[in-house]
C-alpha cells in the first residue's frame, strides 16, 4: 500500500514542503531514498523502537520511503514522526483518509515520545501558504507555531496521540495564541534601566544619539568604568519592535532553535554578547547545514562585542560586509541562503593592554608604542563603520554614593521614538531605509546640508584635530541625528560640534 505524508525542510528562514511517500510490498528490506542525510537514515532505528514501545508493529516486509523533491538534501531528525505516521498508515494501523490535510513533524524518542524541532514558525507559515488544514508537531514547539493564524496547530507528546487522532479515538485540542495580545503585553518589558546608572551623563547622551539614528558605537575606557553595564541597557531605550519585526526576529530564533517552550513571539529587541573566542562561522553563520550566526540572532537588536581587540581579526573582518548590506549570504555548491542581519553594533575596549591609558588617577604601565599597537588590532575599514567613539571615564565616589535617581529609560525612549518618526517621514519613499545611519554617501549630501559657518567649523576640526577623511560622512550623519533629537530642521553649529566630539579614535596622536 502506498501512503503520502507531508513534512518540511528549512533553508535560511524559509521552508519548503517535503512529501514523504511510503510503499509496503513483498520483501524484507527497508530503503530510504530522496537525498537523506545520516540523521534521516538513522530514523529507522528510532521509529522501530518507538512503534514497538507504544504497542504498534514495524512491518516485516519491504518498506520503501521516498522523500520528494529528491534533489533537495533532507537533514536532521525532525522527519521521524512524518515517516513513522506514513509507515503506520501504509501497514493499516492508522487511517490514511485525513493524512493529506496535515503537515507532520517531530523527532522520536525510543519510547515514542517527541523531542522539539527547529524552525517551527517558518514551517507553520509555509504550511498555511500551501493550504494545509493543520500542523502536528511536538508540544514544546506548539506555542511558537500557533502565532500563525488560520492554521490548526496541535502539540502532541507521543506518537500514540497522533495515531489516536487519525483513527478518531482521541480529540486533540488546538493550541491558541492571541498574537497581538502576546505582542503588546510584553512590549518594553526590560529587566534593567538607565535610571540605575550613576553619573556617566555624557555616555548616556552618546547612547541616546546612537539609538535615535541607529548608529554603531564604540566605548573606550578603563576596566570597571561601566562600559558593559551601559551597553546592556541600550535595548531599553530603543523603539519597541513592530509586529512585523517581531515575527521576522522570531523566525530567525526559531530556525536556530533558541526559543523556549513558553515563548510564542520575540517581543524585546535581541541583545547578543558573544565571547571573544567566537569563530568566524559562529559569528556570521554557516556550517554544512547553514545556521544563523550571532549577527543574525541580533537582527533588529544589538550586537555587543566586549573587549573588541581580543576578537580574532578574521572574525571581525567577515562582519564588514553584513554591516553595510544588513544581511549575510551563505553560499554552498547547490544552494544559497540569506539571513537578515540589521543590527546596531556596540563595542567596548580598554585603551591599552593594562587598561589605564588616559586614566585620571592610575598610571599606564604599557611600554612605548604598545597603545598604538593595541589599537591597530582593529582595522581601519571596521572602525570606518562605527559612527560614535565614546571615551568612558570612571565614576567618582560622590556620584556613586548619591541617592539622586537618574533619568528613566522610558523618558529617553520617548525622545528616541520621536527622532525615529522624523526619519521615517524623511525616508518615506525608501522602504529599506529606517534610520540616519543607513544613508548612502549620496543621500548624506542631500539630507545633511550645512551652512558656510558649519563648513568652516568642519574644515577647522579636520585640520586641527587631524580627523581622517572617512570621518566626514560619519560626522554629518551623527549631526543630522542630533538635530532630529533637538527637533531642528537644520543642522546647527552646536549639533556639528557635538558630532565632532564623538570621533576620538580618528584624532591623530590619540594613542600617543
Amino acid at each position: 500500500m502506498l501512503v503520502k505524508t507531508f513534512g518540511s525542510a528549512v533553508y535560511g528562514i524559509e521552508a519548503i514542503t517535503i512529501t514523504v511517500e511510503v510503499n509496503i510490498a513483498a520483501g524484507t528490506k527497508y530503503f530510504i531514498v530522496g537525498l537523506p542525510d545520516i540523521a534521516v537514515k538513522e530514523s529507522y532505528f528510532r521509529i522501530e523502537s518507538a512503534l514497538k514501545n507504544t504497542g504498534f508493529r514495524m512491518p516485516r516486509q519491504q518498506v520503501v520511503v521516498n522523500m520528494a523533491p529528491a534533489d533537495i538534501k533532507k537533514e536532521g531528525s525532525s522527519y521521524d514522526l512524518t515517516i513513522a505516521t506514513a509507515v503506520l498508515a501504509a501497514s493499516g494501523q492508522v487511517e490514511a483518509g485525513e493524512l493529506d490535510k496535515y503537515l507532520i513533524m517531530g523527532e522520536l524518542s525510543l519510547d515514542g515520545g517527541l523531542q522539539p524541532i527547529k524552525g517551527a514558525l517558518p514551517i507553520a507559515i509555509q504550511a498555511r501558504k500551501d493550504g494545509f488544514k493543520g500542523f502536528i508537531l511536538p508540544k514544546q514547539n506548539a506555542r511558537e507555531a500557533a502565532i500563525v493564524n488560520d492554521l490548526e496547530v496541535y502539540g502532541v507528546e507521543n506518537i500514540r496521540e497522533v495515531a489516536g487522532f487519525f483513527n478518531g479515538d482521541i480529540t486533540l485540542k488546538p493550541e491558541i495564541v492571541n498574537t497581538r495580545e502576546e505582542f503588546y503585553n510584553s512590549l518594553c518589558n526590560y529587566d534593567s534601566d538607565f535610571s540605575e546608572v550613576k553619573g556617566q551623563e555624557n555616555i548616556k547622551r552618546a547612547l541616546e544619539i546612537a539609538a535615535a539614528g541607529g548608529h554603531n558605537v564604540i566605548l573606550i575606557g578603563p576596566p570597571g568604568a561601566g562600559k558593559t553595564m551601559l551597553a546592556r541597557r541600550l535595548p531599553s531605550i530603543l523603539p519597541p519592535l513592530s509586529l512585523y519585526e517581531a515575527l521576522e526576529t522570531t523566525k530567525i530564533h526559531s530556525v536556530a532553535g533558541k526559543l523556549a517552550a513558553t515563548d510564542a513571539l520575540v517581543t524585546a529587541r535581541p541583545f547578543r554578547s558573544p565571547h571573544h573566542t567566537i569563530s568566524d562561522v559562529a559569528l556570521v553563520g554557516g556550517g554544512g547545514n547553514p545556521q544563523p550566526g550571532e549577527i543574525s540572532l541580533a537582527h533588529n537588536g544589538v550586537l555587543f562585542l566586549d573587549e573588541l581587540p581580543e576578537f580574532k581579526r578574521s572574525a571581525l573582518e567577515v562582519m564588514r560586509q553584513p554591516l553595510e548590506e544588513r544581511r549575510v549570504t551563505i553560499s554552498r555548491a547547490k544552494f544559497t541562503v540569506d539571513y537578515p542581519s540589521s543590527f546596531m553594533l556596540v563595542a567596548s575596549m580598554n585603551p591599552c593592554p593594562c587598561g589605564y591609558y588616559n586614566h585620571p588617577e592610575k598610571e599606564c604601565i604599557c611600554p612605548p608604542g604598545m597603545v598604538q599597537k593595541y589599537l591597530s588590532k582593529i582595522s581601519g575599514p571596521l572602525l570606518d563603520r562605527i559612527d560614535l567613539h565614546v571615551e568612558v571615564t570612571p565614576v567618582n565616589f560622590n556620584e556613586l554614593a548619591s541617592e539622586r535617581l537618574a533619568e528613566k529609560s522610558e523618558l529617553i525612549r520617548e525622545r528616541v521614538i520621536k527622532a525615529r518618526d522624523v526619519q521615517q517621514t524623511r525616508f518615506g519613499n525608501k522602504p529599506d531605509l529606517h534610520a540616519n545611519a543607513q544613508m548612502s554617501s549620496k543621500m548624506v549630501r542631500d539630507v545633511c546640508k550645512i551652512n558656510e559657518a558649519g563648513q568652516n567649523l568642519l574644515k577647522r576640526a579636520m585640520e586641527k584635530l587631524g580627523l581622517s577623511a572617512r570621518a566626514y560622512d560619519r560626522i554629518l550623519k551623527v549631526a543630522r541625528t542630533i538635530a532630529d533629537l533637538a527637533g531642528s530642521e537644520d543642522i546647527k553649529l552646536e549639533h556639528l560640534a557635538e558630532a565632532i566630539h564623538f570621533r576620538s579614535l580618528d584624532r591623530e596622536g590619540w594613542a600617543g
